[in-house]
């Protein structure tokens, strides 16, 4: 009993569950500047068995679909922290705000990250309905929108933003667009879709 009370204890203190420990080292891989890094490395640097990574995501692409997520609930927790804003169009261009610093903070982890996205692995992603779900709280119940087309506006909206942005953070990926220009093309997006709704 105390020696399964020790080893629990000790698995403790080395951190959080194995999945995360995973994810934790693929990004402190990719801040060392080690975007090509392999399942072996990843495995050596999470100090777990070489099939674990396997064993808990099947992939590299698995693993950076689960990086892109752990930006995104980041972005959501830093914007529903913000002070309320009554109307939604300044929520959605706050959220744009929110997820372009959060992209600069780490330009270069982040791209490579994004990179990935576009990458099948053995099951697919969920990178679309979780910006999807940002959006959709940036735009709350539509304050300041207009009403005949609020309806339809809270439907498409989401995903339409989604798209938009996914678009210019993949040009800001591929390095055509440059980290000064990031903030002000995701704006000019993001106030074209809205435009048609108010």
């Amino acid at each position: 009993m105390t020696s399964i009370k020790t080893s629990s204890t000790s698995a403790g203190m080395r951190g959080a569950p194995v999945r995360n420990r995973i994810v934790d080292a693929a990004e402190r891989l990719l801040r060392d500047g080690r975007a090509e890094f392999s399942m072996r490395d990843l495995a050596t640097e999470a100090g777990v068995s070489f099939a674990t990574p396997f064993n808990h995501f099947g992939s590299k692409a698995a693993i950076m679909h689960a990086l892109s997520a752990r930006r995104i609930e980041t972005a959501t927790r830093r914007f529903a922290a913000a002070p309320p804003l009554p109307d939604a169009g300044d929520r959605v261009l706050l959220a744009v705000s929110t997820v372009v610093e959060l992209m600069l903070e780490e330009p270069g982890v982040n791209r490579a990250v994004m990179g990935w996205l576009g990458t099948a692995g053995p099951s697919h992603g969920h990178v679309l309905a979780q910006s999807t779900a940002l959006w959709t709280l940036a735009l709350g119940a539509g304050e300041g929108l207009n009403a005949h087309r609020l309806e339809q506006a809270l439907q498409i909206l989401p995903g339409h933003l989604a798209f938009g942005f996914r678009g210019v953070l993949s040009f800001w990926t591929a390095g055509e667009l440059p980290d000064d220009a990031l903030a002000e093309n995701a704006r000019a997006v993001a106030s074209s879709l809205l435009r048609g709704f108010f």
